[in-house]
């Protein structure tokens, strides 16, 4: 037989897998004669293509799966995150913060047990929230009340199991999704005839778990499914024959009950049915489980962190192990601060759901991180800043080149810069880079020329009515000041510089006033009388640092706020005209675009519809606001 000539190798397509065979077997004598392009040799050439191509594709998925970085399956990605040290979050249940007060108990002791139940409702669905841990309660001046409890939305779920040592396979298994696994409760009853009941704790510093240890460990199994395993007796108590293990735990409809406000008492408490219940801080906190997508991107920076927040990449890593409800997280330390502030660390964080954390919930951040807080250093969380980024888009089009309408045009220019907004703002450190914005909005259609946008820039401030109090509104950005007095007079008509605001009223006057600066780094309010300005008596009410974006508020005593954007409003929004296009958040805050304040005008381009006037009366769009 003929075996001159080598089959190339290298190709995976299918095409070039099936040329390549032909090739090879026209080379050799045997083959002379064969008809390669018929139906019988083009099947079986076919069928050999295709079986390479699928062994050549699932060698290639295999070795992607071998790589936290490539790996696509959810047991692959949460088996290299365990060869880190990392375990990935479990769905968590929404937690409300309730007062209890039963009115007409007459005992000495009244027990509300684990599992005792509240009823809610949102949108019309029914909701259970549960206590997690038993309390008894003794009276105060005769009044029996639980003081701001924790109830968690979910069903509490008790799974035993009775220890067989000869079972080489035994596995204990939490058989539910959405399991929560902040929940669990870990006992171990010594046998049948031996009631006596130990609590486990969770493992989390394998330095401090010692052969006699009480603890426990979870880990995500290949089902998805989440299991507590046990020490052997080196690291951790090893269990014995006989032990009957319980595991509770809430099973959790993660985010649907976020907000749930209002609860009653599901059944009675110790006979008792006389139950209220009062609202401290309504349900929030519920997420899913953590995606596959935040794992591979979490667990190299657990690995460092080595359960400590040093740096601020540490906080970064632990804190989501810690709550679970974040969707972008901002670490910096106090030295960063304007002015400075050493031996602090400041964590912002954007929830998945709802828009800031809870009072409560930063409190309980901040105690969850003292088992892992340098001593010397204070973790404080505070809530994101939105700055709001507002365009004033004029696009060209060609009106030749296209069937569609300039209300057409305009609508597929608004849905792509929402779609920016989405996808490129809206996160911690997310900048708002001017040229490819204004890319995406030439890219809507083939038939848009160009575009010239203006951006102005606004934050929001909610007010203490009725006590003068200092505001510190802080744009982190440059702005716009040509020169000393910039705006100030136009044709005999006093303007102001590069700052607006909404309106507000003032305690003992009834003027609707508003904010602007003069140009020179004072801002002053005014109210509009007939087509004229009336300014304060008593001078300017605050400064604005064009260097540094910070507007200061200093001797404004507000007494209403107006609407904002023809809505009622508990806040007062301040506009000003950035110096650069691109636009930069700073510490906690996030961009996104004012898709309500948004304009976009569309124009036909005369020169582009064949107009015969050599561009005499094109007009133009200026690219500076004046």
């Amino acid at each position: 037989m003929n075996t001159k000539g080598k089959m190339e190798i290298t190709e995976l397509d299918f095409d070039n897998i099936k040329t390549n065979l032909k090739t090879y077997l026209k080379g050799q004598t045997e083959f002379t004669d064969f008809d390669f392009e018929g139906s019988g040799m083009s099947v079986l050439l076919d069928t050999l293509a295709y079986n390479t191509h699928y062994n050549a594709f699932m060698a290639n998925m295999a070795a992607n799966e071998m790589f936290l970085d490539t790996a696509v399956k959810r047991n692959s990605v949460t088996s290299h995150a365990k060869t880190l040290g990392y375990t990935p979050t479990s769905a968590k249940a929404p937690i409300a913060y309730v007062d209890v007060t039963i009115n007409d108990a007459n005992t000495a002791s009244v027990v509300m047990p684990a599992g005792y139940a509240f009823n809610t409702t949102i949108s019309g669905v029914g909701y259970q929230f549960i206590n997690v841990t038993s309390r008894t309660l003794q009276p105060t001046s005769g009044v029996y009340v639980y003081s701001n409890i924790p109830i968690y939305e979910g069903s509490w779920v008790t799974t035993n199991y009775t220890v067989n040592v000869n079972d080489a396979d035994q596995k204990f298994i939490l058989d539910n999704d959405n399991v929560d696994i902040s929940t669990l409760l870990v006992q171990v009853q010594t046998s049948v005839a031996d009631t006596t009941i130990t609590t486990y704790t969770k493992a989390n510093n394998l330095v401090e778990v010692k052969s006699g240890t009480t603890a426990y460990f979870v880990q995500e199994t290949l089902d998805g499914e989440w299991e507590v395993y046990f020490g052997d007796g080196i690291v951790g108590q090893a269990l014995i024959d006989g032990n009957i293990v319980q595991l509770s735990y809430v099973v959790t409809n993660g985010t649907d009950a976020n907000g749930a406000q209002s609860f009653t008492a599901s059944t009675a408490i110790s006979g008792f049915n006389n139950i209220s219940v009062g609202i401290r801080t309504a349900a929030a906190g519920g997420a899913v489980p953590e995606t596959i997508d935040t794992i591979k991107y979490n667990a190299p920076f657990s690995y460092a962190a080595q359960n400590r927040t040093v740096t601020a990449a540490d906080y970064k890593a632990i804190v989501p192990q810690l709550y679970s409800n974040v969707k972008a997280i901002a670490v910096w330390g106090g030295e960063y601060n304007s002015p400075a502030i050493y031996g602090k660390v400041y964590i912002s964080i954007l929830p998945n759901t709802g828009s800031v954390l809870t009072t409560s919930t930063k409190a309980s951040i901040v105690t969850l991180l003292q088992d892992y807080n340098v001593v010397s250093v204070t973790p404080e969380v505070i809530d994101l800043e939105t700055t709001k980024v507002i365009p004033n888009v004029t696009f060209k089009y060609d009106a030749n080149a296209t069937t569609k309408t300039t209300d057409a045009l305009s609508t597929l220019i608004t849905a792509a810069i929402t779609t920016y907004s989405i996808s490129e703002l809206e996160q911690f450190e997310k900048v708002f880079r001017f040229s490819p914005f204004t890319t995406k909005i030439d890219d809507v259609d083939p038939a848009v020329l160009s575009n010239i946008t203006t951006i102005n820039i606004s934050k929001t401030f909610k007010p203490e009515l009725g006590s003068a109090l200092k505001y510190t509104i802080s744009f982190s950005n440059a702005l716009y000041h040509p020169f000393t007095g910039y705006n100030l007079l136009t044709s005999g008509v006093v303007h102001g510089g590069i700052l607006t605001s909404t309106g507000f009223t003032i305690t003992g006057d009834a003027n609707t006033y508003y904010l602007e600066d003069d140009g020179s780094g004072l801002v002053d309010a005014y109210y509009i009388s007939g087509t004229s300005k009336v300014y304060l008596t008593t001078g300017s009410v605050g400064t604005i640092d064009y260097l540094t974006g910070d507007v200061v508020l200093t001797k404004m005593d507000f007494a209403t706020v107006g609407d904002v954007d023809g809505a009622s409003s508990t806040s007062i929004r301040i506009t000003v005209q950035p110096a650069s296009n691109d636009v930069v958040p700073v510490r906690n805050q996030v961009l996104e675009v004012d898709l309500t304040n948004l304009t976009v005008t569309g124009v036909a381009d005369t020169i582009a519809a064949g107009a015969g006037d050599a561009g005499v009366n094109y007009s133009t769009t200026a690219t500076y606001s004046t």
